[in-house]
């Protein structure tokens, strides 16, 4: 089958051609209609978790996938041939830059029918990791207040919406330019990173949601409450990541001193830090799927490209919200 295939780490990826997917009993064939590009694919590509997240290469990259299911495992109860599902493939088993993936079915919601299926891609690993990050691990409730870094990107988009909707009074960062767009999905408070000192501007936040990392990280700490809680997404990555991911005691150990300095700042400012690896959940997508048909949450997409084009659009930066690839002629439509 048709493909965006990594050959090598830190080489281009390439269309080229991989074996069709083996399906297991509980496993879900799609035909791929729309799959979302991340910054993970680009940082996978570029051999950053290498250690952590092994591909066994040749293989094709992608975690967000939309599409039409073709065949079900024998043991697969949720779906059937015909469905429009979604969702984000699992560690292990990416592979959405292709013309056909086998996912678990645990990890696939129905298409909302308020959204295309290029819509629904853009939506699966960045609404997980804000339904994880604000929802499951910082329980956000009504009448706290929340940072959110580069609301204009993909995870910062969705978890400005997110937040509004828990009840937060929500703050975030973002260039001038899109100063109105943050505004209209929901922030409160709009910082001009080029300009501006957030932290200067901030003080007694419940809850950071990070993805810039470095002293950013750091002054983030800084504008917390007592007790308060940043959860990185760009790291560094800490214990309880190295324990999730089940690595060896030589690596884990390696992760807890990469994040040693953070840890430390955060327990002398009395407040909590950690690092969200997100999951692929059916369950939690149902959730935001609600979500999206009552248009709590609406996906943000700011470009679409072609199949072939993915190579060259992966590594942009500058898009607001989403950049999804259209793989089926139709996948744009109602």
């Amino acid at each position: 089958m048709k493909a965006i295939v990594l050959s090598s780490y830190k080489k281009p990826l390439a269309v080229g051609e991989l074996a069709e997917p083996v399906m297991g009993p509980h496993d879900v064939l799609i035909d791929v209609h729309a799959a979302g590009l991340n910054q993970l694919d680009e940082k996978l590509r570029a051999g950053e978790f290498a250690q952590m997240v092994p591909l066994r290469l040749p293989a094709a990259l992608g975690h967000d996938v939309a599409g039409i299911v073709l065949e079900v495992g024998s043991e697969v109860r949720s779906f059937q041939a015909g469905d429009a599902v979604y969702g984000r493939a699992p560690d292990g088993r990416i592979g959405t830059f292709a013309e056909r993936i086998a996912v678990d079915e645990d990890d696939l919601a129905p298409v909302p029918a308020a959204l295309t299926m290029v819509e629904a891609a853009s939506l699966p690993l960045v609404a997980l990791t804000a339904w994880q990050a604000l929802e499951v691990r910082a329980n956000v409730r009504p009448g706290q207040k929340v940072l959110i870094h580069a609301g204009a990107g993909g995870v910062g988009s969705i978890a400005i919406q997110l937040a509004k909707h828990l009840g937060a009074t929500v703050a975030t960062t973002t260039s001038a330019g899109n100063a109105e767009f943050v505004a209209s999905l929901g922030a409160d408070v709009v910082i001009d990173y080029r300009t501006d000192d957030f932290e200067k501007q901030l003080n007694g936040y419940d809850v950071v949601l990070d993805s810039v990392s470095g002293e950013n990280l750091m002054k983030s700490l800084r504008i917390l409450r007592p007790g308060g809680r940043a959860i990185g997404i760009a790291g560094p990555p800490d214990a309880a990541f190295a324990r999730q991911l089940g690595l060896n005691p030589v690596l884990r150990a390696g992760i807890a001193a990469i994040s040693r300095g953070v840890r430390h700042a955060a327990r002398k400012s009395g407040v909590d830090y950690s690092f969200l690896w997100m999951s692929a959940s059916g369950d939690q997508l149902r959730e935001i799927s609600a979500l999206a048909e009552s248009g709590a949450i609406r996906p943000v997409v700011g470009r679409v490209v072609p199949f072939d084009e993915i190579p060259d659009a992966l590594g942009t930066s500058g898009v607001r919200g989403k950049t999804v690839a259209a793989i089926h002629r139709d996948a744009a439509r109602p």
